[in-house]
């Protein structure tokens, strides 16, 4: 467990915990029932240590799932070109924490307030609430975007514009079911396909070109 990721359920661990002990004079079921809720939420919450690959042309994914999409489309609010889109869902399962596909810089982060449509609808993307990142890689930039879905309802930033991440950095999470979308360069090798599962950190999504290396930071 890491504490950082379990303090965004400190409210939520405080409120079931309160109505353990209320159930429990109404019937014990009743307390078991939230017990058990308390320990879904600790298994939501869990955050566990990855092996990043130290490859420095790879990009990884930056969410557990499955991939939902890759399309070719314009990014309409950093880049504002037509990059490759990768797209992964989360279902209520999977790890939440988001992590930095590549090494590099922050160079943009804002939130977008929207609907709540579930996240493997073909209009969340455009319309639901989320939170756009943009990670200077060398000369290119990789576009990263956290959406809310049907259930989650808090989109959380650890990280800030200026900082340096490393790839497979935590930089946030998305709280219950939600979708994670990578932006990446035309010229970027796409190794995955739709249907296949990845862990954030770890699987492989695609390859960049050597030069795009330029004035990368160093892992960490």
């Amino acid at each position: 467990m890491r504490w950082q990721t379990l303090y965004e359920a400190r409210w939520i661990f405080a409120v079931l915990a309160l109505l353990a002990v209320v159930g429990f004079f109404i019937h014990p079921w009743v307390a078991l029932l939230f017990a058990l809720l308390i320990l879904y939420t600790f298994y939501f919450f869990r955050d566990p240590e990855r092996a990043v690959p130290t490859d420095e042309n790879v990009v990884v994914a930056a969410a557990d799932g499955v991939i939902a999409g890759i399309e070719e489309i314009e990014e309409p609010e950093v880049v504002k070109a037509t990059m490759k889109r990768v797209a992964i869902f989360l279902s209520v399962f999977d790890v939440h924490t988001n992590r930095a596909p590549v090494a590099g810089t922050v160079t943009y982060t804002e939130r977008r307030v929207g609907k709540m449509l579930d996240a493997r609808h073909p209009d969340a993307s455009r319309l639901n609430e989320c939170r756009t990142w943009a990670i200077a890689h060398g000369n290119t930039t990789v576009v990263v975007r956290q959406i809310t879905g049907a259930i989650a309802r808090r989109i959380v930033a650890w990280a800030q514009v200026g900082q340096s991440v490393a790839r497979g950095e935590r930089f946030g999470m998305i709280r219950f079911g939600s979708r994670t979308e990578v932006y990446l360069p035309l010229d970027a090798e796409i190794l995955v396909k739709v249907g296949d599962r990845v862990q954030s950190g770890v699987s492989v999504i695609a390859r960049l070109p050597s030069p795009a290396l330029a004035g990368t930071p160093r892992e960490h």
